[in-house]
Order: structure tokens, then C-alpha cells, then sequence
């Protein structure tokens, strides 16, 4: 397992779920997972998935009227507050002010310049995901962008990321990279998704069996998105649960 213990600031470090009910949504990825859930003392609601004892992701309920029920990714940084005014001077949007979240952390939810929405999180007592990259925990996270090249230029701007983008397969895909590693992922929205998706992060879980999962979802209600198909990283699938949250699932290849 890939345990980890704290994150470079620019590196995605954590998720969690909005769910206008938590403890379905709790059971859902618990069957699904095989997850447990527990509500953090004075969270207002929160809490967090572990796997074998360990931190993986969190689940908390719809904060606003309208907020959509899905998954969001934070990027690690030192300065959350210093992050939102880069964030605005690359032309995105505050959604959350920075916020001090009891002695955890700090965090912000922001807009990107496209429409995407993500968050960052400045560490305190919690410093992100336990276990990553390992089944079933989170292996990686993706943009779908409306214009690659603004998309560079703003999370350039904002994180120090560089595009590397690349033929894969019958597609472009792009590669964030921080510090010549690769941190996440971006691709153009296109006819491969519904009409009319917005700009979006997709998380992703790996699985030991992506068929096997993407049946289990829709056998608990969930709805199968794209189906089972195999690409260079391995074999991946969308899914979403049954109040609308999507997330990719992916077997990664041997190599």
C-alpha cells in the first residue's frame, strides 16, 4: 500500500463527497468499496472513509441550496489565502473564502477561468489521504477542459504546473506535471461525454476489477456512465452513485 504522510504544496491531496444524505451515501461506497465511514466530533456532519484504518476520502452534506452532489478535489499548498489571490489574478473565482477548519487545516473552493470547480487545502492537522494509488483509494485526478491551452496558462499560473500533452491512443491527453512529476491529468471535453457537460475534475479509484465494480455500482443503484474499456494506464470506467456523484474507477496495468 502507498501510505502517505504529508504532500508537496501543488500536489492533489485530498477529496470528499457533498451528499444530501450522507448516510446513504456512506453505505453505497462502503458495499461498493468496502469503505468504513465515521462522523468527526463537532464536524457538523462530516466525516471521513478509511480503508484498513486509514484516511482515504471524506463525505459531508450539501453546505448551500443548489450545490451539486459530487466529488471535489483539493491541491496541497502552503498558503491558502495567498492561493486565492493568485487564483483571482488568473481570472477564477472564490466560491469559499479560505477557512479554518478546527485545528485540521486551512481551505478554499475556487472556479477556474473555464467553469471547473476544485479546492486546495493548507495542511494542519490533517495533511490529506492516507493511502493512495492503491485499490480502493484515490490513484488519480483529471480536468475536463473546454480549452487546453487556457487551462495551462491557469493552473501554470496558480500552482506551477506544467501541460505535457501527448498523443494517447486515438486522443490527445495532457499530463500536469510539478517538478518534472506527474501530478494529474487533462483531457478536452469532447462527444466521448454527454451534451452539455460542463468543466469538470473527475476523481479517480483504483479497483482490483473494474467490470466486476462497474457491475457492483449499478447492482446498488448507481448508473454506469462510460463503460469497462481499456486504455494505455490500464482498464477504467465512469460510474455514478445513486445521487448523481461520478467518479472514475480504474485497474491500472501491470506496467
Amino acid at each position: 500500500m502507498a501510505e502517505m504522510t504529508g504532500y508537496e504544496p501543488g500536489t492533489p491531496s485530498w477529496v470528499d463527497l457533498s451528499s444530501a444524505d450522507t448516510k446513504e451515501s456512506a453505505q453505497f461506497y462502503g458495499a461498493l468499496f468496502g469503505w468504513d465511514w465515521a462522523e468527526v466530533p463537532d464536524g457538523g456532519g462530516y466525516g471521513m472513509f478509511t480503508q484498513a484504518g486509514k484516511m482515504v476520502a471524506g463525505l459531508g452534506p450539501i453546505m448551500q441550496p443548489g450545490q451539486p452532489e459530487a466529488w471535489t478535489s483539493y491541491v496541497s499548498v502552503a498558503d491558502a489565502d495567498a492561493t486565492a489571490a493568485k487564483v483571482t489574478a488568473a481570472g477564477g473565482t472564490v466560491l469559499a473564502p479560505p477557512m479554518d477548519v478546527m485545528e485540521a487545516g486551512r481551505m478554499a473552493i475556487f472556479m477556474d477561468d473555464g467553469g471547473a470547480v476544485f479546492a486546495v487545502w493548507q495542511p494542519g492537522q490533517h495533511t490529506g489521504a492516507q493511502l493512495v494509488g492503491e485499490p480502493v483509494s484515490l490513484c488519480w485526478n483529471e480536468l475536463a477542459s473546454a480549452d487546453i491551452d487556457k487551462s495551462k496558462a491557469f493552473y501554470g499560473s496558480v500552482f506551477g504546473w506544467e501541460g505535457l500533452t501527448s498523443q494517447m491512443g486515438p486522443m490527445t491527453y495532457t499530463e500536469w506535471k510539478l517538478d518534472g512529476r506527474s501530478i494529474g491529468g487533462m483531457m478536452a471535453l469532447g462527444p466521448q461525454l454527454p451534451e452539455g457537460t460542463p468543466p469538470h475534475w473527475l476523481v479517480y479509484f483504483a479497483v482490483t476489477d473494474t467490470d466486476a465494480t462497474a457491475a457492483k455500482a449499478t447492482e446498488l443503484g448507481g448508473t454506469l456512465m462510460a463503460p469497462p474499456i481499456d486504455i494505455p494506464p490500464g482498464r477504467f470506467a465512469v460510474i455514478a452513485d445513486p445521487h448523481g456523484a461520478v467518479s472514475g474507477i480504474i485497474r491500472m496495468s501491470d506496467a
